[in-house]
């Protein structure tokens, strides 16, 4: 059985396919928010079968219960919408990380690219960093070729990094092995902030915006950060310890310009380490 389908194939002129999954690799629900952004009110064309791809007891359907009788399921869903940017058409997937079945996933989403004829595929992520708050987000790139990424964007972090992979990770390898070139943009969030992030998911879209060509309307995120940074503010200076040490990531950041590997890979664990902790003890 196919893992996706397609209802039905608007025109469409050599579409950027972009890519996002909650959980790994979106810290701070940053690339889930931003895509999600982008493509309201966007067309549904189709959907990957959720029944092959999520574990029900690990991301469970929401039950909606009214007057005491059980009234609406809301089941995880991967649906593929359809939309524009400036002048250029764009193919989205935006929805939960597959739990199962990622190397089919592969093999359906590169057959999905040559269907629709897809010129490029971005993966849009984020990822908890030794970052302080108090300063303009870092997004970071990769690319399957150096001149793929847009202005302002580095590759990085230099050297060797190896960690636990995410599926947007497998799946750009595989778009990229397929000869589709492949980006991924991946924000940089502040690693004792939990919760959303919308400062994030503002700079992705300003990056996916200029790659792109075209502005991407942002909405209320703005206002949206706005409180959140208030609120961050608020906790740190009512604290001299966490005062310091935003203080020592402020000096960090400004020297550094972006975090190492090595950081990248103590926040990781360190995100890792809580997320295990949290589910313990829950």
């Amino acid at each position: 059985m196919p893992l996706y389908r397609l209802d039905h194939v608007p025109v469409l002129r050599q579409p950027t396919m972009l890519v996002a999954f909650e959980g790994w690799v979106d810290a701070g629900t940053a690339a889930t928010m931003a895509l999600a952004r982008l493509v309201d009110g966007a067309d549904v064309i189709g959907a990957f079968d959720p029944d092959a791809l999520f574990d029900y007891r690990a991301r469970r359907p929401s039950l909606e219960i009214v007057d005491g009788r059980p009234s609406e399921l809301t089941w995880p869903e991967l649906p593929i919408r359809s939309t524009r940017v400036g002048d250029r058409d764009v193919v989205a997937i935006v929805g939960p990380e597959p739990d199962y079945r990622w190397h089919e996933l592969c093999d359906a989403t590169v057959e999905l690219a040559r269907r629709l004829e897809v010129s490029e595929w971005v993966g849009v992520g984020a990822i908890p960093g030794a970052v302080p708050h108090t300063r303009p987000v870092h997004v970071m790139g990769t690319a399957s070729r150096p001149d793929l990424l847009c202005a302002g964007v580095n590759p990085g972090p230099e050297g060797v990094l190896r960690v636990p992979a995410a599926a947007l990770s497998v799946l750009e390898m595989a778009i990229a092995a397929a000869g589709i070139p492949a980006v991924g943009y991946f924000a940089h969030v502040p690693h004792y902030v939990t919760g959303p992030s919308p400062a994030a998911a503002i700079e992705l879209l300003r990056v996916l915006g200029r790659h792109l060509g075209g502005e991407i309307p942002v909405g209320d995120l703005p206002e949206e950060a706005r409180q959140i940074r208030l609120r961050l503010d608020l906790a740190v200076a009512s604290d001299e310890s966490t005062r310091q040490h935003i203080a020592r990531l402020e000096a960090k950041v400004d020297h550094e310009q972006a975090p190492s590997g090595d950081d990248l890979i103590a926040d990781i664990e360190r995100f890792l380490r809580d997320r295990n902790e949290n589910s313990q003890q829950s």
